[in-house]
């Protein structure tokens, strides 16, 4: 505003001194008006009026009227001078209204929200003034310039945006920030136009994928485009550097979508054809662990995941494949199967290790005894586990000599060290069978010296049967009472008429088999028969008296005593 001041005193102080002298003034006047906004500062610089200050007239507009002076306003001594100044328009005249109207054009071209290009003029902790071109210098405000922590220097170049324009004598308001945001804007929107990558810096997570700033822009990476494989936990990717490709993009809505994905994928889907081409089964290739699961790993070869079953992690028994390997652990695989339609490959870790199955013969011969561990227990036997990779199985019915052997879940528990001995090997399907009753005296060996027939022994019932009760001997051994031998006093539909599990029972071993180990017993030889005592006591010819049982056909059967019945045909 200081220039405009002095060139208006000027323009005055020439006006009032003769008008022989304000051609030339004009001239000078014109050809200021016609450079930049700029270059009026050179010109306020070099004209002497701070003496005549005080003759300024209030309305500094009024000074572009010289053209038009009246014969008050000119002395009348110089009043035939003007003359020439009012002869129509030649060659040489200027048109002042014209310039005024030109300048007037050239100023009304800014309009707030227009981004421009100017010089930094002036820098104080009131903010800096920036020659933009315009008929005065804008103005940052200290407070952005204080939170942008930007550093300008006069004389530097820089871009700004028009924030306001005001009518009056107050100076544009400009913002670098601003300028910056909507260059980095037109950046974005540029790469996305051109489908160039974009680097940005994870700021935090949020829901369904991570925040990213663009150089002062938020823009949203989801979670399914942040890889091509799935991402489980995204906390490891805060503080780094990001290289993705925008997918989405709306100024107007603020809003940016990211895309890591696509990336990758070009890259992986280049990887995986090549690994595709050079491999084949029987292959062994270098992978890193990408995923664990219950039943196995997801190996990468190189541009595509092969699985690796936990079967075939280790020649033994492997619980959980977490317990032995750890995602990103580098290894070794042989190619079991390829699918190269469905791009699917079975991976093996252990068919690169010896297999103890080769020499299990030389080492566990028939008859041998070994400690081993329990790797399992089931309703029908025990795992035992031999070697790492190598195991056997104890039949519920090698536990015991006993028939009653109890549950085996109730015996074991995983881990137990027990001795056993081989009782056979199959390398061809890998399995041992193996016994641990064999390791125990067998009470069958010497059964007719303990127990000769017509011994009298003390027992419990252990099972009832439609044939007879089952009654333990000793630990081992059990003897059968068959259904005729329980008692003589009465037929028995079923033992269970007569006995009860768990009840205590005498009985005399009639018969013995060692070798297949079975025992007759009777229960009805302990008291004599009912027959022999009548036969001792009558002879025939006796009259005896007697209670009718039951009709027959042929005759009536008479009971005599318990247990006796007689005949008396119907002839």
């Amino acid at each position: 505003m200081a220039n405009e001041v002095n060139n208006e005193v000027e323009e005055s102080n020439t006006g009032e001194t003769s008008t022989v002298e304000q051609a030339p003034e004009q001239t000078t006047e014109q050809t200021a008006a016609s450079e930049p906004a700029g270059a009026e500062a050179p010109a306020a610089s070099e004209t002497p009026a701070a003496p005549a200050v005080p003759a300024v007239p209030t309305a500094p507009r009024t000074v572009a009227k010289p053209v038009t002076a009246t014969a008050e306003t000119v002395p009348a001594e110089v009043a035939p001078a003007r003359k020439p100044a009012e002869e129509p328009q030649t060659g040489g005249d200027i048109d002042f209204g014209a310039i005024l109207e030109q300048f007037e054009q050239e100023q009304t071209a800014y309009h707030p929200g227009d981004l421009v290009e100017g010089k930094v003029v002036g820098v104080s902790d009131r903010g800096a003034l920036i020659d933009f071109g315009y008929k005065s210098e804008g103005v940052i405000a200290a407070e952005e310039l204080a939170a942008s922590e930007e550093t300008l220097s006069v004389g530097e170049t820089i871009e700004v945006v028009i924030k306001s324009i005001p009518a009056g004598d107050a100076p544009p308001m400009l913002s670098r920030s601003d300028a910056k945001l909507r260059k980095v804007w037109n950046d974005i929107e540029e790469a996305y136009k051109e489908d160039r990558t974009v680097t940005g810096k994870i700021v935090d997570k949020t829901k369904g994928g991570l925040r990213i700033d663009l150089n002062g822009i938020e823009a949203f990476l989801p979670g399914s485009q942040i890889d091509s494989r799935p991402i489980r936990s995204l906390d490891s990717y805060i503080g780094q550097d990001i290289e993705t490709k925008i997918i989405k993009f709306s100024r107007r809505r603020n809003n940016i979508v990211l895309s890591r994905k696509v990336i990758t994928d070009l890259v992986i889907n280049e990887q995986k054809a090549a690994t595709l081409a050079n491999i084949d089964v029987g292959y062994v290739v270098e992978g890193t662990i990408k995923n664990l699961t219950e039943y196995g790993a997801f190996v990468d070869i190189g541009g595509i995941d092969g699985l690796l079953h936990v079967t075939d992690m280790s020649w033994g028994r492997l619980g959980n494949p977490a317990d032995h390997f750890k995602v990103n652990d580098h290894l070794q695989v042989k190619v079991l199967k390829l699918d190269r339609e469905r791009e699917k490959i079975s991976l093996g870790y252990k068919q690169l290790l010896p297999d103890p199955w080769s020499t299990v013969v030389e080492m566990y011969t028939v008859n041998s005894k070994i400690t081993g561990k329990v790797s399992s227990v089931t309703e029908y036997g025990i795992f035992v586990e031999l070697e790492p990779g190598v195991e056997g199985l104890v039949h519920v019915s090698e536990i015991s000599w006993s028939k009653r052997s109890a549950n085996p879940k109730r015996m074991f528990n995983k881990g137990d060290e027990v001795e056993v001995q081989v009782l056979g090997v199959d390398t061809e399907d890998k399995r041992i069978s193996l016994g641990m009753k064999q390791l125990q005296d067998n009470p069958w060996h010497n059964i007719e010296q303990r127990y000769p027939v017509g011994t009298k022994i003390h027992g419990k019932v252990r099972n009832l049967t439609d044939f007879g009760a089952f009654v333990e001997v000793e630990d081992g051994i059990d003897g059968l009472v068959h259904v005729s031998d329980i008692t003589w006093a009465k037929k028995l539909k079923h033992p269970k008429d007569l006995l009860k599990k768990d009840q205590e029972v005498d009985a005399i071993v009639t018969n013995i088999d060692a070798a297949g180990q079975r025992l007759s017993l009777s229960m009805k030889d302990l008291t004599p028969s009912a027959w022999e005592g009548f036969v001792a006591t009558h002879r025939p010819g006796d009259v005896v008296r007697g209670k009718v049982s039951r009709f027959t056909s042929f005759g009536i059967f008479v009971e005599l005593g318990e247990g006796l019945e007689g005949l008396c045909h119907i002839s």
